[in-house]
């Protein structure tokens, strides 16, 4: 019974065919996030976006809600502060933050270099 169920030998559409699907779905749909810990390490990460790195920084998309309502002076040091928390590196330091604009000169969002 065994070796049937690892080489997946039932008929499509028998029984034993439809339990195993039912078992399969069951443990997709019922098994809890926490049990694989697949949550963002990053609060509010629909937000941030890391972006591949290159020449050792790792540069960040930052969406334009994120720092709205933070100083323009204080923002590295927040973004910094947040990024460390995150992502659990307390070396991570944003170096440089640009704003990003559209064609017609609003504003989209940031992108910050960060160094280990």
């Amino acid at each position: 019974m065994l070796k049937r169920f690892i080489l997946w030998d039932y008929p499509r559409g028998s029984r034993p065919y439809d339990v195993m699907v039912g078992i399969i779905l069951a443990f997709i749909f019922l098994t809890p996030r926490d049990f694989f810990r697949d949550q963002p390490r990053i609060p509010k990460a629909s937000q941030i976006t890391m972006l591949p790195s290159e020449n050792g920084s790792f540069p960040f998309y930052v969406n334009a809600d994120f720092l709205k309502n933070i100083p323009e002076n204080q923002r590295v040091a927040k973004l910094t502060q947040f990024l460390q928390k995150g992502t659990s590196s307390r070396h991570l330091t944003v170096i440089r933050l640009e704003p990003i604009l559209d064609s017609e000169g609003e504003l989209q969002g940031y992108m910050a270099f960060a160094r280990p």
